[in-house]
């Protein structure tokens, strides 16, 4: 099977796995409506396109759901200065939201040695995680990576009870790559599949809105509980 149709065949898979009932229910939210508010105890997945909103609606959730300690899990690694800059940049977008940073960019699960599972955590982002995993110094590539960050994915998610985890669907555009991203973006969908699966919540946020593609009816109460 060529790379995109077996991507297309994952992104349709992605949608099995996060619909509960025979048709989507797509609900819109505006992200600048949601505000913060009450305990909500819910594990979110948030996926969707580069600057579309996604850790904006991350944000707000976590700290929705904030009863005592608040964290962001940071997966990104940089590599280079344009890395750099972006990190001081999100830095900077973090600024009054009293979030408690732990920089994870690889083995994910040991975030539960470090923090308080009963408080609020967002993770941003699988996506960096992942490749983080995936390549290693010196060129070399593990093949294990997808499975690896899945199972260190489930037992936080099996662990914390108020988590809000990003990602992106870098793996749904019809373009051909070389085939080392083809694999990433394989494996890539792959985790998604995985997280989405088990989470409460699933949310496509595109433009700045929010569509629910699982768990709408626990995304109303939280959205009661936030406005």
């Amino acid at each position: 099977m060529d790379p995109f149709s077996y991507l297309h065949c994952k992104w349709i898979q992605f949608f099995e796995a996060v619909v509960l009932v025979s048709r989507i229910e797509k609900h819109q939210y505006s992200a600048t409506s949601i505000p913060a508010g009450d305990e909500v105890e819910v594990r979110v997945f948030i996926s969707g396109g580069c600057k579309n909103g996604k850790s904006f609606y991350g944000k707000r959730l976590a700290k929705a759901q904030q009863t005592n300690f608040l964290y962001y899990i940071a997966t990104m690694k940089s590599i280079d200065a344009e890395d750099d800059e972006r990190i001081v940049r999100h830095r900077k977008e973090r600024d009054g939201w009293n979030f408690t940073t732990i920089e994870q960019p690889v083995d994910i699960e040991k975030i539960l040695d470090q923090c308080n599972c009963s408080g609020s955590f967002l993770l941003d982002s699988v996506t960096a995680l992942l490749a983080n995993e995936m390549f290693l110094p010196g060129g070399f590539v593990n093949e294990q990576a997808a499975r690896k960050v899945t199972e260190g994915l489930s037992k936080i998610i099996c662990s914390i009870e108020n988590v809000v985890i990003v990602s992106d669907y870098m793996y749904i555009d019809a373009v051909s790559y070389d085939l080392l991203t083809e694999r990433y973006r394989k494996s890539l969908a792959e985790v998604d599949c995985a997280v989405a699966k088990i989470c409460d919540i699933v949310l496509e946020v595109a433009y700045g809105n929010a569509i629910v593609h699982k768990g709408s009816e626990a995304f109303d109460v939280v959205y009661q509980k936030i406005c």
